[in-house]
């Protein structure tokens, strides 16, 4: 329960870095006057921040209790907290981070590039009005939402198939990693129907492989290689995509 104790703070204060980087970011929306003369900017960001903490906090109570009953693991900062020495070594999840991240860099840039004209004018006006720093790239995307959506979500579903199975078969995790991926992509489909009144057949199906590519590889890394290595990967997956958008893309 101790060594528990010490991976659920050691995550939250990366978590909290993540969230915290949200006031980083540049928020352009076209609110309601009243709104406007009610909110100001610096309070909107502060807003911002309370649904990410309490998820934050919420998936780290799940995954601290069952990452080690499915035989996840934390491997880098468990060794670094002298809780316990992993096979699993630090270099391994470099290596294995680095090059699942630059491809799924590669591959969402692809996406992006195949998909371009199906994207409407709507969408990119809306994305432009929400400029991410590469800081709250590299935190929130890189920390924040490993935690959330592996070692939380992803964590807390294969526990659940496990319990129904009786089994820890490779079916069950990719049950997990296969759901997690879902829900992150069709997290992102409220967003596109608010910019969008009638999101193309083709822009639906852009976001969800678009986010899913992501999900497939990082959750693969989270149970193969630990948790560190899908940091790594999301954060490398951050770079190729903003090299690609600095020389290709734009």
């Amino acid at each position: 329960m101790k060594a528990n104790y010490k991976i659920g703070i050691t995550l939250f204060i990366l978590g909290v870095i993540g969230v915290l980087s949200l006031l980083t970011v540049s928020i352009n929306l076209d609110l309601p006057k009243e709104v406007q003369n009610t909110i100001s900017p610096t309070t909107l960001k502060l807003l911002i921040l309370v649904n990410p903490a309490i998820l934050l906090v919420v998936a780290i109570l799940f995954g601290t209790t069952l990452y080690q009953k499915v035989d996840f693991s934390v491997p880098t900062i468990a060794n670094l907290l002298h809780i316990e020495k992993s096979e699993i070594t630090f270099i391994e999840q470099v290596k294995y981070g680095i090059g699942l991240g630059i491809i799924t860099g590669v591959l969402t840039t692809l996406m992006g590039i195949i998909f371009k004209s199906s994207i409407p004018k709507e969408f990119i006006e809306m994305g432009e009005k929400i400029k991410l720093t590469s800081f709250a790239r590299f935190t929130y995307g890189g920390f924040t939402e490993e935690i959330l959506m592996r070692f939380g979500f992803m964590t807390l579903v294969v526990w659940i198939v496990f319990k129904i199975t009786k089994k820890l078969e490779n079916q069950v995790y990719w049950i997990g990693i296969i759901l997690a991926t879902l829900l992150f992509a069709v997290g992102h489909l409220p967003a596109v129907y608010t910019a969008v009144q009638n999101p193309t057949f083709d822009l639906i199906i852009y976001i969800i492989i678009g986010n899913s590519i992501a999900g497939v590889f990082f959750g693969w890394l989270y149970w193969k290689k630990g948790l560190e290595a899908a940091f790594i990967a999301h954060i490398f997956a951050h770079m190729v995509m903003l090299l690609a958008e600095r020389f290709l893309i734009s």
